[in-house]
């Protein structure tokens, strides 16, 4: 009987290792099974070598390309982008770069392997035509012989040939007509990227619609379980399917599958959740919950969802399932699989700075959970397993843990696994469903790609079994011997997260806000440290106090007392009767307070992103991520200051001793932006702190309570209170530390235009020369040319365009689309634009905040009515009218020489450019003389290292957004006005804050050289 629901899915986001491999490890099967299991999968792997001289589809590919070669690579960055490319002349320089990547002449053109035919360079004509050689002289052979145009048309064919062999139909009719008379039983995926528009969403939503018809017309008269299905991707049916904005998708989104499941149930077909990255589980079982307690759903068996068993919450999520599917008293499908975004995974919780990984880092790991998931599922009688795999092994583990149990059946991908399923059709009559994408080739060819990285991994079964090196056993190999105990869980060669910038720094910690009871956490600590602050300088002498007010509402949130010219001249003489002191201090008791000022910042962060968010208006993504960066920049220059400071010797005649120190200069006048005003304040006074040198802070006037609170941190970690003043202010303070005396050098960041007042202040100066570090803006540009996949490039020109409100020194200023593809380009992205959420950055869901103030406000609302009037406006939202909001905008420039100033705010400039253009262009924004990032969308590699060599900009991003540098891996710095260099968070950075001393000894004026007398035999 049904009853009550199961509390939603709460099992813990990332456990150790170790902990699961105990657990994993202690069920190990009796040696009776085992040797059951061995002897079953050996059968399979003879059977699938047997009489074949090759293996056939993904297997073929692996025998005659390694994924770890540069042939291999070359077809895979083909295969991902040529047919998507529209113009021949790029379509050209790509096919010459590719084969210009390897040397192909060695791969028969008489073997009937199909994906060596595929290889449009290959196709027969290097062997017949040329012999062994190098790659270019290839390629301009192949070009001289055959013509650069019958070249291209071979090679767009034969990426279509790849593409049919891997996708099953390029419309649902063509995938049906195709499965007509076949024993499998199918499940069609109308695949294509994940929506990022509300007309992405209702295109996908309608194609899964349609080939619901059409698969149901043509179903046949069987019932489920062996009725075909469709699986349904939700990502592909809402374009903001991310955690943060949960309240939303869960309005939205339900409705819309469960309609599509109905159309499902009423034609009986099974109906697949596809499984997605790890930090959308939790949302996708929320969805799922609500979609399966409809009453209108009742009875049917047909709804299913995949597992991923590489996923450390796998077991978990089969019970959840099960609880959910004894909640209803129903079955439900249940298809396990192995995963199949295992890098991004890894990389993902690296960037978050997770405590642990959410997926497995060994393959064995993955192999025995995998196998516990299906002894899980074979015992859940409200459970029909779909077992997706293409290891023999796991095949055998099913078959005899199965055991008279007749009600499961395996699942392989199109174009993948055939050999094995021949051979298990030999033995068994497990019926088999393969998973069969439909869509154009040219869409689905990046799936493919995904698809053979994945079992083209040298640790797969499949590109192992290609091998016939090598040896069954290898093949077979039992994962709890290749683990033997919980201690080697783990990868050796990949470190946790907190660990792999290490000995650099230690990565800041951070929170995955697709763990809901991580994020639930994190909003209990903001909300616990709201409240009202000030910030003052310690001089009695200063300005009346005033309000601080947020500009998401205009309410205050705190008072600051400016300094005036007294109070600014005595934080200088106190910072400077401090300096010998604080100069004295040994380099590791300075890099151990940057350390414990790191932790102390971990430890209060809910106070900084309280503050964060109220007084910059900052989203809780980018508050989150500013806190860590400061974090980042402390434990970073702590470990760069034992490094730069401590004394070298330096090699000499004999008799004397030569040794070279470092020390700090003097008192640094540190001026920072209200648009980091934590991490770049905090950045720069760490390093004029660690380095020896005193401090005075002057904060934006803009955000000053957050200055305030960070000095005090600093001070709580053991920075003498003398040695660091905070001396908030706006311009005339800035300007009267500049001219003060005791000023021995200036870091600044903010406009190039005050940064060159700075300048000339500094010049104009008697007595000893002050260095000015500077960082300022500029027109950051990125270049996109017809190679790059659309949707990469929407998401990377959103994030850096629109994110922080576009306030970020970084963000991308100027889009630069290849005409071919600019109109489709310029629709997907203002559709993307139109689903960002303008609002109160302190609320979930929301993407942009408002701009810092009503002065900016104003001038960005003038601009883009300027650009409305002129017929130029490509775009704009609807922003709040409370506060200091200003809407996403998208305005048309007919070059890129007509974007003459930095636009700070959330305003992008499109302009096109033509093919055969590219070197010209990138001539065009160099000569606008400054820039500090860069962007390039191309999967051309000589297109990529000739932007590297010729950017004007100091840092240089290739297909990924133009935000978020990483301290001591990605060093931020400008070009030309951009920054006086050397580069924030860079290995260089701190040697400018120090003064180079060299003592020279005589250790021979005392009568001679004892240790040049000592080596006299």
């Amino acid at each position: 009987m049904p009853h009550d629901p199961p509390p939603p899915f709460a099992a813990p986001y990332a456990p150790p290792d170790e902990a699961l491999a105990a657990r994993l490890l202690a069920h190990r099967p009796d040696l009776q099974t085992r040797n059951d299991i061995e002897g079953v999968a050996r059968a399979l792997i003879r059977g699938m070598r047997a009489g074949r001289s090759a293996l056939g589809g993904v297997e073929d590919f692996l025998h005659e390309f390694s994924l770890s070669s540069r042939e291999g690579l070359a077809v895979m960055a083909l295969a991902e982008s040529l047919l998507r490319v529209p113009d021949d002349a790029t379509a050209d320089q790509l096919i010459v770069d590719k084969l210009a990547a390897g040397d192909f002449s060695h791969h028969a053109a008489e073997s009937d392997v199909l994906l060596v035919q595929a290889c449009a360079f290959a196709l027969g004509f290097s062997a017949r035509l040329v012999g062994p050689g190098e790659p270019r002289g290839l390629v301009a052979d192949l070009a001289r012989r055959i013509g650069l145009p019958a070249l291209r048309g071979a090679a767009r064919r034969a990426m279509r040939l790849m593409g049919s062999h891997f996708v099953f139909g390029e419309t649902i009719d063509d995938a049906l007509e195709r499965a007509q008379g076949r024993r499998e039983r199918f499940s069609f995926d109308m695949l294509g990227e994940g929506a990022r528009s509300g007309a992405d969403a209702k295109r996908y939503f309608d194609a899964y619609a349609s080939a619901i018809e059409a698969i149901g017309a043509q179903a046949g008269d069987q019932g489920l379980p062996a009725r075909p299905g469709i699986s349904v991707k939700l990502s592909a049916l809402h374009p903001r399917y991310e955690a943060i904005s949960r309240e939303r998708v869960l309005c939205e989104l339900p409705p819309l599958v469960l309609e599509l499941a109905r159309l499902a149930r009423a034609r009986d077909l099974a109906f697949t959740i596809d499984a997605e990255e790890a930090d959308r589980l939790e949302l996708s079982l929320d969805v799922i919950a609500r979609v399966v307690a409809d009453p209108s759903l009742a009875g049917w068996d047909g709804f299913g969802l995949a597992v991923q068993a590489y996923q450390k919450r796998a077991d978990a999520l089969i019970d959840y399932v099960f609880a959910l599917a004894e909640a209803h008293g129903r079955r439900f499908m249940v298809r396990l699989v192995k995963g199949a975004y295992w890098d991004s995974e890894i990389k993902r919780a690296q960037e978050r700075g997770l405590a642990e990984y959410p997926v497995f880092t060994r393959k064995a790991m993955t192999d025995l959970n995998y196998d516990a998931c299906a002894a899980k599922l074979l015992q859940a009688p409200r459970l029909y397993p779909q077992f997706a795999t293409h290891n023999a092994r796991s095949v055998a583990e099913v078959l005899v843990r199965a055991g008279q149990r007749i009600d499961f059946e395996f699942q392989r991908l199109h174009g993948m696994g055939e050999p094995l399923y021949e051979a298990l059709a030999e033995r068994s009559d497990a019926p088999v469903r393969v998973y069969a994408p439909v869509g154009p080739h040219r869409d689905l060819l990046a799936y493919l790609v995904r698809r053979l990285i994945e079992n083209g991994a040298n640790s797969s079964f499949v590109a192992r079994a290609a091998d016939p090196q090598t040896p069954e056993a290898a093949l077979i190999a039992d994962p709890h011997d290749v683990i033997g105990d919980a201690t080697h869980a783990r990868h050796p060669r990949l470190p946790l997260p907190a660990e792999i910038y290490e000995p650099l720094r230690g990565n800041s910690m951070g929170v995955e806000f697709g763990d809901r009871a991580a994020l639930a956490a994190l909003l209990a600590e903001i909300e616990a440290a709201r409240g009202r602050s000030e910030a003052r300088p310690e001089s009695s002498a200063a300005k009346p106090s005033r309000p601080v007010v947020s500009p998401i509402d205009g309410a205050a949130i705190g008072e600051v007392i400016e300094c005036d010219d007294v109070a600014a001249r005595d934080a200088m003489a106190s910072a400077a009767r401090a300096f010998a002191g604080w100069n004295a201090t040994p380099v590791e008791t300075r890099a151990r307070i940057l350390e414990r000022a790191a932790d102390l910042l971990e430890a209060r962060r809910g106070v900084f992103l309280a503050l964060l968010q109220s007084e910059a208006g900052k989203t809780l993504d980018d508050a989150l991520a500013e806190v860590r960066e400061a974090a980042d920049m402390c434990r970073y220059y702590a470990n760069q200051a034992r490094l730069v400071c401590r004394e070298a010797r330096l090699p000499g005649p004999t008799g004397e001793d030569n040794r070279l120190r470092y020390e700090g200069r003097g008192v640094f006048v540190c001026i920072s932006p209200w648009n980091f005003p934590l991490a770049i304040f905090l950045g720069q006074v760490v390093a004029a702190l660690v380095t020896g040198n005193a401090a005075v802070a002057k904060p934006a006037e803009q955000t000053p309570l957050i200055a305030a609170r960070a000095v005090a941190l600093l001070h709580e970690a053991g920075v003498p209170r003398a040695a660091l003043r905070l001396a908030p202010g706006a311009g005339d303070v800035g300007a009267a530390l500049v001219d003060d005396p005791h000023t021995a050098g200036v870091v600044f960041t903010g406009s190039v235009e005050v940064a060159q007042q700075i300048n000339r202040a500094l010049a104009a100066r008697e007595g000893a020369l002050a260095p000015l570090i500077a960082e300022t803006g500029g027109v950051n540009a990125m270049i996109v040319d017809s190679t790059a996949l659309i949707e990469q490039v929407v998401d990377d020109v959103l994030a850096s365009a629109f994110r922080s409100a576009g306030q970020r020194c970084s963000a991308l200023r100027l889009l630069c689309l290849q005409h071919d593809i600019a109109p489709a380009a310029i629709e997907t992205l203002i559709g993307a634009a139109k689903e960002l959420r303008i609002g109160d950055p302190r609320m979930l869901g929301v993407h942009v905040g408002p701009v810092i103030d009503a002065a900016a406000k104003e001038k960005l609302d003038r601009y883009v009515a300027r650009a409305r009037a002129e017929g130029r406006l490509l775009y704009a939202g609807e922003a709040p009218s409370a506060g200091t909001f200003v809407a996403p905008a998208i305005i048309r420039l007919d070059r890129a020489a007509d974007l003459r100033e930095e636009v700070f705010g959330p305003v992008l400039h499109i302009t096109t450019w033509r093919a055969g253009a590219f070197e010209a262009l990138v001539e065009e924004i160099q000569a606008g003389g400054y820039g500090l990032t860069f962007g390039l969308e191309t999967r051309i590699g000589e297109r990529i290292e000739e932007a590297a060599r010729r950017a004007p900009a100091g840092n240089i991003y290739v297909n990924r957004n133009m935000i978020g540098a990483i301290v001591g891996s990605q060093p931020f710095g400008g070009f030309g006005l951009s920054g006086t260099g050397p580069k924030a968070g860079g290995p260089d950075y701190l040697r400018r804050f120090v003064r180079e001393t060299t003592v020279t000894i005589n250790t021979a004026s005392s009568g001679g050289d004892a240790t040049l007398l000592s080596l006299q035999e």
